[in-house]
């Protein structure tokens, strides 16, 4: 067998009992002065395997735990001769033991964070007034106070723009003058959206976020050399992999191309990064971490551009204090807007992808909420060599909480996995960010001199942090 990574030493191969650890760098997990803490984790998960169902507490033949077994049979996974990972709104959101959320909230508290009664500071803030939401329900019969918006921005930008469009026709003076209440409204909900994404970015607690990416990077930059270079892709609108893909030197091809400005370029997708195997003939390989990185949704640092070829241009996050970056926001346009470049161009590299032979699809953090996504996965799925693997809550219960997932599940496919913890109240859940990060990715031998050297790069860090320029 043909295994995704070069070395492999798991240890964390017991899913009830204290696990213990042999000392390793502080992006592994939760330290104690340096070395990793032995601690008792109740590792329950649920693997759904088609017609088979691994379960906490019914081990196989073999008396492997359904953690033991998913752990396994989804290293086999990572050597797929073309793997993909989507990554959702839920790989960049944590909240530790309930608490609140770190990085960029998920749609229910940004839905909150605008809509909520006690938020209306907030709400004003961003222009959506009291004379508004008044104009807003008296004229058009919109109460921001419903239900129905309260945890769901979505919901709400498409009863927006769905009155936009049909008001953009009218001839009535009256609904046309609402018209002003209206677009007001949806930049109000855009500029806010746009804010909290980059402020949740920015933020300090943020970093406990950006190092379960920096984690994830390392763990995949062990994949088999012989393999093709993974894709890495994702609807979320942060910065948060492309920083920790940075910072741990990881080089990656998103579609930009340049230097001074850096203007997308779809033809950038067919090339590669490669380094000469022998300096006395021509001999080239891809360099063995190289990523290419999609993002469907856009970006915080996107913006359009008046000149040139290519009219969208990759700025620093500085710069993009405007809330004019170019994102498709969550509305029922959704699919329409996936059709404009450069969106259009990141779907059909996702869709090349996926449909390749003997391809694997790993979906972490995404709740199958966008049906121009799902398009895609359902198209790859008439391929008999396709596999797709889900990380998420399974749906086992007469109540659903994800009808999408609910319905893969359904049919019972060999080629469909789903993994993730039942209990809801469980303190470790396999569908989660982290979880995933730290317990199902293979541990792989890290190189000592890549630990030795993020030791110094963090002690110079702190150094320059504590030091002044002494010219006081």
């Amino acid at each position: 067998m043909t295994h995704a990574y070069r070395t492999h030493v798991d240890a964390m191969d017991d899913s009830t009992g204290p696990v213990s650890l042999a000392p390793a760098p502080n992006w592994c997990g939760p330290t104690a002065g340096g070395i990793l803490t032995t601690e008792a984790i109740d590792r329950s998960l649920t693997f759904l395997k088609g017609g088979k169902h691994y379960r906490a507490g019914t081990p196989d033949a073999s008396q492997r735990t359904a953690y033991e077994i998913a752990k396994s049979d989804f290293n086999e996974i990572l050597s797929s001769k073309n793997l993909t990972f989507l990554f959702g709104s839920g790989c960049s959101s944590h909240a530790p033991n309930g608490s609140d959320e770190h990085g960029i909230p998920t749609m229910g508290p940004l839905a909150q964070g605008l809509l909520a009664p006690e938020n209306i500071d907030v709400a004003n803030q961003y222009g959506l007034t009291t004379e508004i939401r008044r104009t807003l329900e008296a004229d058009l019969g919109i109460d921001l106070a419903d239900p129905d918006y309260a945890w769901n921005l979505e919901r709400l930008m498409e009863v927006l723009f769905g009155f936009q469009f049909a008001l953009a026709k009218t001839q009535k003076a009256e609904l046309r003058s609402s018209k002003t209440a209206l677009d007001a409204a949806i930049e109000s909900v855009k500029r806010y959206v746009f804010d909290q994404c980059k402020s949740g970015q920015e933020a300090e607690a943020s970093n406990t976020v950006l190092r379960f990416y920096q984690t994830f990077y390392r763990k995949l930059s062990q994949r088999s050399r012989s393999l093709p270079r993974p894709t890495i892709a994702t609807t979320n609108y942060d910065l948060f992999n492309e920083i920790a893909m940075d910072r741990i030197g990881v080089p990656h091809i998103n579609g930009f191309l340049g230097s001074v400005e850096k203007r997308f370029n779809p033809a950038s997708f067919r090339y590669t990064l490669a380094q000469r195997l022998d300096l006395t003939s021509q001999r080239w390989t891809s360099l063995d971490n190289l990523v290419y990185f999609l993002k469907l949704h856009g970006s915080l640092n996107w913006h359009a551009v008046d000149t040139g070829l290519f009219p969208v241009e990759e700025r620093p996050l500085s710069e993009s204090g405007d809330g004019k970056a170019m994102l498709i926001y969550p509305t029922p346009a959704k699919q329409n807007a996936s059709f404009a470049a450069p969106y259009s161009d990141m779907f059909r590299e996702f869709q090349n992808k996926i449909v390749q032979e003997q391809s694997a699809l790993v979906t972490v953090g995404y709740s199958f909420g966008d049906e121009h996504v799902n398009n895609s996965i359902y198209q790859a799925l008439t391929i008999p060599t396709f596999r797709l693997v889900i990380f998420s809550k399974p749906e086992l219960g007469t109540k659903t909480s994800n009808k999408n997932v609910k319905m893969l599940q359904e049919l019972n496919d060999p080629r469909i996995w789903i993994i993730g913890t039942e209990d809801s109240n469980a303190t470790w859940k396999a569908h989660y960010f982290k979880e995933f990060v730290d317990d199902i990715m293979p541990t792989g031998n890290n190189d000592p001199a890549d630990q030795a050297v993020e030791r110094v790069m963090n002690l110079f860090a702190s150094l320059n942090k504590d030091s002044d320029d002494g010219d006081k």
